[in-house]
């Protein structure tokens, strides 16, 4: 039995969708965040090599100041993506349980429709029965 789009969108738990939402807009919003800052901290250390070439100094201090802004956009970029995993981990379960829910309401749906049938073939009986009286 299909089951339409329409149909299958007023079965969603929308309750349950919307408590979960600002949780999902927070983490969302905080990747962005995070985004936003790791670009700027990339700007600036793309910037500050710049600046420190202009310095007096040697060859190996400026290979290790390299070093450690590269070290640290690293570990910038590392927290980025865990967070990611943890927001995409978030969606994942809040998908898996909309997929629970349509099934659990789909499969209800089925069998609603096999009792009214068979309410419908006895009231058909009943109507016969009382006719022929």
């Amino acid at each position: 039995m299909a089951i339409s789009w329409i149909t299958a969108l007023k079965l969603v738990p929308w309750g349950d969708v919307i408590e979960a939402t600002p949780q999902v807009l927070k983490a969302a919003k905080g990747l962005l965040r995070k985004k936003e800052a790791a670009a700027e901290a990339a700007a600036t250390a793309a910037a500050e090599p710049a600046a420190r070439l202009a310095t007096p100094s040697t060859a190996g201090e400026q290979a290790l100041q390299l070093i450690q802004t590269l070290e640290a956009r690293i570990r910038q970029l590392e927290q980025g993506q865990q967070q990611s995993a943890e927001l995409i981990q978030q969606l994942a379960e809040q998908n898996a349980q909309v997929i629970r829910t349509v099934d659990l309401l789909r499969t209800g749906a089925q069998r609603l429709a096999w009792v009214c049938g068979g309410l419908a073939v006895v009231v058909v009986g009943l109507l016969i029965a009382v006719w022929r009286m």
